[in-house]
Formats: structure tokens, sequence, C-alpha cells
């Protein structure tokens, strides 16, 4: 028993093991990158490997430690740290839906499990928000339905009409709506837009109409998301690219927006659920600070 215990030992710590767990992760990473299917790295065989070289470095490092200087140790305890990581993050998962704006759903696509599963809440999309670089627009002016004039210019710009200053705010898509903001010396007294809404004053003369607008550019998207259990707000905040929406051990990425046939927006969200993720960071800040050290010790400890 004792003389098993030996070679197990001694195997796990050898160098043969090293490279043979090397070469089989490399060979999976290879593998992983041709066919470039996320769900590859979760194989139980590749988290086994990780799992194993974690292992051995930790056993290796034990068992040569009088012989390693501390800045050796402190990298080898933060690669050991980054493959727990790697270990723990298996754990986790990935899912994705689309919601439309203004609704709520309970069921998420479990991309491990390859099948819809309860979310344990309700994600809501508040409002999907897009904000376009400046968009050149022509707006008629109306009055008593009579052409009063035309102007060309862009969101943000301004245009005088008889006392009145008249600012284009901004180009509302896909549903074409123009809102205006109308000041008179100055002073704001009231907004309009071009579906009729308006808070102007009774007596204000003009009428807006969006003649023509030329293609918008996109300059920035983002989702408005709240979590809900029954009539419960337990969170909410904003998600967009590589700014996701964080509450608690998950996190909600905004992938995409588009518009179905009917010409209802609709935005993709991906929760990911990564347990490991801590430990990946923390050993990569403890590899930047054993690189530091030994670094300082072959600058300063060859003088």
């Amino acid at each position: 028993m004792k003389k098993g215990f030996e070679w197990i030992y001694s195997f796990l710590t050898s160098r043969e093991m090293t490279i043979g767990l090397f070469g089989a992760i490399c060979l999976f990473a290879l593998i992983g990158t041709v066919i470039e299917r996320e769900d590859f790295y979760s194989n139980p065989l590749f988290i086994t490997l990780i799992a194993l070289m974690g292992l051995n470095l930790l056993l290796c490092s034990v068992r040569r430690r009088k012989a390693l200087s501390w800045p050796i140790l402190i990298l080898h305890a933060g690669v050991i740290l980054t493959l727990m990581g790697s270990v723990v993050s298996s754990f986790g998962y990935v899912s994705t839906v689309n919601i439309y704006e203004g609704t709520a759903v309970d069921k998420v696509y479990r991309w491990d499990l390859k099948k819809d599963v309860s979310l344990g809440m309700e994600l809501a999309l508040k409002k999907i928000n897009l904000e376009y670089y400046p968009i050149s627009v022509k707006v008629g002016v109306l009055r008593q339905g009579e052409k009063e004039g035309l102007f060309i210019l862009k969101t943000g710009e301004s245009f005088s009409l008889d006392n009145y200053e008249i600012k284009v705010e901004a180009l509302e898509l896909p549903s074409e709506n123009l809102m205006l903001s109308v000041f008179d010396q100055g002073y704001l007294i009231g907004s309009a837009d071009t579906s009729g809404e308006s808070d102007l004053p009774a007596d204000f003369p003009y009428d807006f109409v969006l003649v023509a607008y030329k293609d918008p550019h996109l300059k920035r998207m983002w989702v408005d998301l709240m979590l809900l259990k029954g009539s419960e707000v337990i969170a909410e905040g904003t998600s967009e690219v590589n700014h996701p929406f964080v509450w608690q051990n998950l996190r909600f990425y905004h992938t995409q927006i588009d518009q179905d046939p009917q010409g209802f927006l609709y935005a993709g969200i991906q929760i990911r659920k990564d347990p490991g993720r801590l430990y990946a960071f923390l050993g990569f800040s403890v590899i930047g600070l054993g690189s530091i050290l030994y670094f300082i010790s072959k600058v300063y400890g060859t003088r």
C-alpha cells in the first residue's frame, strides 16, 4: 500500500506527467480553436486535464519548496489559482434569451443543457436605447395646414422661425418620430414631435413634419433591465457591449438589437454565471506580483 502511494506521488510530480499534461492541453486547445465551439472547453476530459495540471504543479512546488525562491513559489501559486478558476468555472453556465421591449421572461436557453430552463425570477426589458451620430433631416413647417418653410439641418442643431428658435433634439427610430424643442427669446416654452404630440401653448401657430432623413449611423446602444420576483423589483440596471449588468453571481450581457418582420424591436441577452472568475483574476494578479519580484531579484540580486 505504501509503495503504491509512493509510486502515485512520484508519478504525479514527475516531469513526464507535466510534459504529457501540457501536450494534451495544447492539443485540446488547438482543436477547440479550429472548431470554434466555446462549450468544447467545458468538456469533462479537458477540465480533468486542467485539474491534474494544477495538482501536478502544487505537488511539485511542495516537493521542491526548499529549492525554489519566493518569486518562483508565488508564480506557481498564481498559476495554480488560475487553473483552479478554470475548473470552478466549469460549474457555471451560459444562457441566452431574446426579449421584446416592455416584456419579461422567466425562462432562458442553457447552452450546456441544450434546453430551456427556469431563471428563478423574471427578467424584464424596460427600454431599448439607441443613440446615433447627428442625422441630416428635412423638417417641414406648416401653418394652419399650409406650407410655411422647409429646413435642412442635423439633429442637435436649430433653426429660426419668426421670434422662435426650434431645436431638433433627436430622431426616434424605427418610428421615424422627430423630437423638437421650441424656445422664445431663449426660454423653453415646450416641445413637440412629428407624430402630433405637443405641450406647446395653445396659440403656437406652427406644426412640424419630417420630410426626409439620411440613413443614420449608430453610435451607441444599451438596454435597461429589471429583475423581478412576483411584483417585487429585486434589481435593475443597464447593459451594453462590454459593460454587463451585474447582480450577485450573474452577469447580463447585451448582445444584439433587432426587429421582427412586424417591426417590433427586441434585444438579445446573454446570462453568464462564472463562479471561477474571481479565482482567475486573483491568479493573474499573483502571477503579476511573482513576475515583478522575480525581475527585481534578477536585476538587484546579481549586483
